[in-house]
């Protein structure tokens, strides 16, 4: 809030003359969403409404005009008025209206055209016949006005009203107070002479699909799904023609770098590699073999060429999709890196180079950048032109790799240098570490971010964790990406639940959040853990996976039919609409998400994916004008089934084999049964 300061007082006997200054006397605070005081930006989605509250108020009775005022790149500053809520709390909002930072600031003043018109409608209320002096000040007000009235028009007719007023008797001039022209023309050319104008903050605008999407990761050399070789980057068109036909909007694939030979591990991370092990995506960078360096800026020889990772990034887009790239920092010990800037390592104190480890696991074919060595301006500037790089080939997505094990000031300089030049980047945070962490990399600057939602499995669970993350203040920040597995996780869930635990998961990440995606073998519900571990046995991080993509038993029309819901109803398009509802059975959730132009959809989810479970639902039915005993229709959405439904405690039963949830709508009246 913009300070004026007042004089002090002075402990001395002598006085001072202190030369009279107009001061502003209302008060802007709490505004919302501000970030740390406005360390850090929201976000928010380009063509959307931003909406900003605050606490606007002043001394005396005065009324108070407010508008929330916006602008882009220095521009001019637009402006839209505030409504005021409840107790001095005050809305606004404003569309985002182009990709990148936009400013904005909330003004108000005293307005003594509005305080006039509110004392007029009290006297004239309470029976007071003499309005002669309340008169004459209402049309001193309105000359005002005329006198800042930028169009002719404007001036000849306030100063119309203005005569009109001086003409009125208590009788009358409350109805010309009213008049909508002359509020119209009244707000229009407010006196702001006395306004206090809040410091401006900043709102990141990302372009849609940072807000709402769908991804489908596969490793390019498991497209085909052959059990003795690897395919290519032209080998993945029909797997990315499968994902689009489910309903995957972004094909996510981990690193397609060169691969280091040294240290190379084999199969389920075995130490010793066999002749046609593939060796780990994640170990990045062989300086012997690619023709633009082997490193972070090459692609892996038997995934073809830089130009036929060009080809498929193209076809992908004709699509109506994306590539969105792995950016893993780490080096095998072949990276041209290791050759030419050792510095940039941790080193020993035997002169050797450590390797990665997150014990009990060791990865002796990584090798973790150092980045506060002494020359660290050149490495984070080499990183840097990495992103470019692949931005410069039209990705525009990049899924990060554990950014917690990086300085946050890094991330904070990267994203927003790269988004300098290219505004339309998405960042996900693949960070599943502390809170605060995670919360703090999305403040930093990270479009979306990997979640807790993979462990939360029980009621209490999902409720709790879902309503911090649309009900505070991190629905202003984070986006939360609800993956279902990874590569690395194999929940406990999918490994025990069977098929039906697929489904369930699979109705939770979709109509939970607005961005959800899938590791591909989920919609063939591959489950084989290593013993003991949330890890997939035979994983195909270290070598090969066969596969028959249209398997007996895969969920592929589910998740078609789960994405095809999502496009077409709005509400599960965003993420703080959601609110749970109440269901009598722990083992399920019941859940709104509303749509204000549109049609609300009701979620009922099982929890259990071994047995049947059945529950009284309980339905805000006030909320849409229905009454406890009137009866009403409600179609699933998933089935085209309609129930009849009466009041607003009504009988649901799921079946996790044939029928784990119900996505409804209440049918509007006056259609057939």
């Amino acid at each position: 809030m913009k300070k004026t300061s007042a004089p002090r007082r002075r402990n001395s006997k002598k006085s001072s003359s202190i030369a009279p200054v107009a001061v502003s006397s209302v008060v802007i605070a709490d505004i919302r969403p501000c970030l740390d005081c406005g360390a850090y930006a929201p976000k928010g989605i380009l063509g959307e409404d931003f909406i900003v509250e605050a606490d606007i108020f002043k001394d005396g009775h005065d009324k108070i005009s407010a508008v929330l005022e916006w602008r882009v790149a220095q521009g001019e500053w637009q402006s839209v008025p505030m409504q005021a809520l409840d107790n001095d709390r005050w809305r606004g909002a404003f569309p985002l209206p182009a990709l990148g930072f936009t400013e904005y600031r909330i003004t108000a003043w005293g307005d003594a055209f509005l305080s006039w018109r509110h004392e007029i409608q009290v006297k004239t209320q309470a029976g007071i016949l003499d309005l002669s002096t309340e008169i004459l000040e209402g049309a001193g007000i309105v000359d005002a006005a005329a006198s800042r009235a930028t169009l002719p028009g404007d001036a000849e007719c306030l100063r119309g009203f203005s005569e009109r007023i001086r003409k009125a008797d208590a009788s009358s001039v409350g109805g010309l107070a009213s008049a909508s022209e002359l509020i119209a023309l009244m707000r229009a050319c407010p006196d702001r002479s006395l306004a206090t104008s809040s410091r401006p903050l900043r709102v990141w605008v990302d372009r849609p699909r940072a807000g709402f999407s769908a991804w489908y990761e596969f490793f390019p050399r498991s497209a085909e799904g052959l059990p003795d070789r690897g395919s290519t980057f032209r080998d993945c068109l029909p797997r990315i023609d499968d994902a689009r036909a489910m309903g995957f909007d972004v094909i996510y694939f981990p690193p397609v770098h060169p691969i280091g030979l040294t240290k190379r591990k084999g199969r389920n991370n075995s130490l010793t590699c066999e002749p046609g092990d593939p060796g780990v995506p994640y170990a990045i960078g062989n300086r012997r073999v690619g023709v633009n360096g082997g490193g972070h800026k090459d692609v892996a020889p038997e995934l073809g060429t830089l130009e036929d990772f060009d080809w498929l990034v193209a076809e992908t887009r004709a699509r109506g999709m994306e590539i969105a790239l792995d950016f893993a920092i780490n080096c095998s010990p072949d990276h041209p890196y290791v050759h030419d800037h050792p510095e940039w390592f941790h080193q020993r104190p035997d002169g050797t180079i450590k390797f990665a480890e997150n014990p009990p696991k060791k990865y002796e074919d990584v090798y973790p950048l150092n980045f506060h060595n002494a020359d660290w301006r050149s490495l984070w500037q080499e990183l840097r032109e990495v992103i470019a790089f692949w931005c410069r080939r039209h990705v525009r997505i990049f899924r990060v790799d554990n950014p917690h094990t990086k300085p946050v000031a890094f991330w904070e300089w990267i994203i927003a240098d790269i988004q300098r030049e290219f505004p339309d980047v998405i960042f996900l945070s693949e960070a599943f570490t502390r809170p605060k962490m995670m919360q703090t990399l999305a403040k930093a600057g990270f479009t979306q971010s990997y979640t807790y939602f993979t462990w939360r499995n029980t009621k209490p669970e999902i409720t709790e964790y879902l309503n911090e993350l649309t009900t505070s203040e991190m629905r202003e920040y984070f986006r939360p990406h609800f993956f279902t597995n990874t590569p690395d996780i194999l929940p406990e869930i999918l490994q025990t639940g069977g098929r039906p635990a697929f489904l369930i998961r699979a109705v939770l990440a979709a109509t939970l959040s607005p961005l959800f995606g899938i590791y591909s073998g989920f919609e063939l519900c591959e489950n084989v853990p290593i013993p003991g571990r949330e890890e997939y046995l035979d994983s195909e991080k270290y070598h090969f996976r066969a596969r028959d993509w249209n398997a007996p038993g895969n969920i592929k029309d589910f998740l078609r039919r789960l994405n095809t819901l999502r496009h077409d109803h709005r509400a599960f398009q965003k993420l703080s609409n959601l609110r749970f509802l109440e269901v009598e059975n722990d083992q399920m959730v019941f859940y709104v998400k509303s749509d204000p132009q549109g049609s609300d959809v009701f979620v009922a989810v099982t929890l259990d994916p071994h047995h049947p479970q059945t529950a009284f639902a309980h339905l805000p039915i006030e909320e849409y004008g229905l009454s406890q005993d009137e009866g009403y229709r409600v179609e699933d959405l998933l089935t085209g089934e309609i129930f009849s439904w009466k009041g607003s405690r009504n009988y649901i039963a799921l079946d996790p084999q044939q029928r784990p949830a119900h996505i409804l709508r209440i049918l509007p009246t006056g259609l057939p049964q």
